[in-house]
């Protein structure tokens, strides 16, 4: 039987606590902001390259899975080995036996880009026989083409992609956006990422959609310029690399961005007029509060 137990911990203890119970066997542990959707609720990060103001919540929440009913000597036995006092369990519920992996793959449905698009996991069978169908599964690359961000890059490209064009996905991740493109009628596509899981994984992915695309890190990529630039990442990353992507597109080419929050869209457009002004950026679609920048160059 699996149980669900829930306690507070303080910002001093809250971290080493987690990883105590999961070294005294814990299947897993959750730390939540206890005061989460209240007034004092804080956020701990920013994007990619801002500093943390805060590194732990003033109080957090511990959602701890254990198996069998030890859930109090596990803690106990994690507490001493953190130094800390055992705190006191809030709540315990049971956790219903259920087949996670068909639970898991319920919440990933096809979704549906265009008449013509669909992003399809693999255990489904494409909703339109005549549409393009991307074959994707979710894993450890970002890129399922549910979120607004990718969707609006997916939607980018299949209105306005050229057949033949050479695209360069930065930033990849699954490979989604490079797989879309060759299979709209793209040439020469490739994508670059500096994890090298998201590499491994987006070379599956496109061995598994049957095209052909290179995927190397962004030290290995070359000096190559590109009929279409895109890059799915985040505003604070966008603006450090706006040198570097403009440089990627070529005369008369597009340059897409995605991950950029609506009140954030004017100081990335700035940033990159203030490297290049020949590729003015404007908003070319929006979603839940995300927007789509793209410019193209002068040919």
């Amino acid at each position: 039987m699996l149980y669900e137990v829930t306690f507070s911990a303080d910002e001093r203890s809250a971290e080493a606590l987690a990883d105590a119970l999961v070294e005294a066997g814990a299947l897993s542990v959750a730390v939540e902001d206890a005061n989460a959707e209240t007034p004092d609720e804080q956020p701990l990060f920013g994007e990619p390259g801002s500093v943390p103001v805060r590194h732990a919540w003033k109080a957090s929440r511990l959602r701890v899975l254990v198996e069998g009913e030890q859930a109090a000597a596990l803690i106990a036995a994690a507490s001493e080995a953190a130094g800390i006092d055992a705190p006191a369990i809030e709540s315990s519920v049971t956790v219903a036996d259920v087949d996670w992996v068909r639970t898991t793959q319920a919440q990933f449905q096809p979704t549906r880009i265009s008449d013509r698009l669909w992003i399809v996991p693999t255990w489904h069978v494409p909703p339109d026989p005549r549409a393009i169908a991307v074959r994707l599964d979710p894993g450890v690359a970002f890129g399922t083409g549910t979120h607004p961000t990718t969707r609006l890059c997916l939607e980018w490209l299949d209105a306005n992609l050229r057949r033949g064009d050479t695209v360069l996905d930065y930033g990849c991740g699954s490979g989604i956006l490079a797989i879309a493109a060759a299979k709209l009628g793209a040439g020469l596509v490739a994508g670059t990422d500096i994890d090298p899981q998201a590499l491994q994984s987006a070379r599956a992915n496109s061995v598994a959609n049957e095209v052909v695309a290179r995927y190397t890190d962004p030290d290995s990529l070359g000096a190559a310029a590109y009929d279409v630039v895109l890059a799915n990442i985040l505003s604070n990353p966008l603006k450090l690399l706006a040198p570097a992507l403009l440089a990627r597109v070529a005369p008369g080419g597009a340059l897409v961005l995605s991950g950029v929050l609506e009140r954030q869209a004017d100081e990335v457009v700035a940033a990159y007029r203030a490297a290049d002004a020949r590729v003015p950026l404007t908003v070319a679609g929006a979603e839940e509060g995300w927007v789509c920048l793209a410019g193209r160059r002068a040919s």
